[in-house]
């Protein structure tokens, strides 16, 4: 996957990186920024979404698409589509055109809206990033995990720098016997589950 990635694929992730970079600390407001994923955190996810079983590809949360980048090129491989959620309708314009100058979007599909309305649609979920608002993710998680396919995989980001945000549903996570969790160091802290 890593050694043949497109170079527009490559210079579209660069351009986010550095909007993001830039963002980070010029002062745009929270909401406004991409706020999205390291590197190494994309090719770590990428990696488990390969790894994932047959079933259903989600991502909640898709800014300007970078993440969805990273998962849409372990579908490539499998010959698999990521249906990602979006609530704002700029980041989603932005994310349009991320997956139309990659020609990623045979293997992408965007919703604009609140995932929480859909999530209960899709059933034999195998694999989903939770990239969010904070305080959406227990919600999200009590929807996920019952719709998820035995070994599906879901990662929650921000497990680490928003540890006492989150801390109350990590505890929750780390103690559900329908799952094996554990946090793990990488960029902003992930949150790693497998369902069993």
């Amino acid at each position: 996957m890593f050694h043949n990635i497109p170079d527009n694929l490559t210079k579209r992730m660069k351009f986010l990186e550095d909007i993001d970079s830039k963002d980070r600390h010029d002062g745009t407001p929270r909401l406004e920024r991409l706020r999205q994923i390291p590197r190494e955190t994309g090719k770590f996810i990428s990696i488990l979404a390969a790894s994932a079983p047959v079933g259903k590809f989600l991502e909640i949360g898709t800014s300007a698409g970078y993440s969805t980048l990273w998962i849409a090129l372990a579908c490539k491989s499998l010959g698999y589509k990521v249906t990602t959620f979006e609530i704002l309708k700029e980041k989603a314009k932005l994310a349009e055109k991320t997956f139309k100058e990659t020609n990623m979007e045979d293997y992408i599909e965007l919703i604009l809206g609140d995932a929480r309305d859909y999530i209960n649609n899709y059933k034999n979920i195998a694999f989903c990033f939770l990239d969010a608002e904070k305080e959406v993710y227990s919600e999200c998680y009590d929807l996920i995990i019952p719709n998820m396919v035995k070994g599906g995989i879901l990662i929650a980001d921000n497990a680490i720098n928003h540890h006492e945000t989150l801390k109350p549903m990590l505890d929750r996570v780390l103690a559900d016997d329908r799952v094996d969790a554990l946090i793990v160091p990488i960029g902003t802290g992930e949150l790693l589950c497998r369902k069993i």
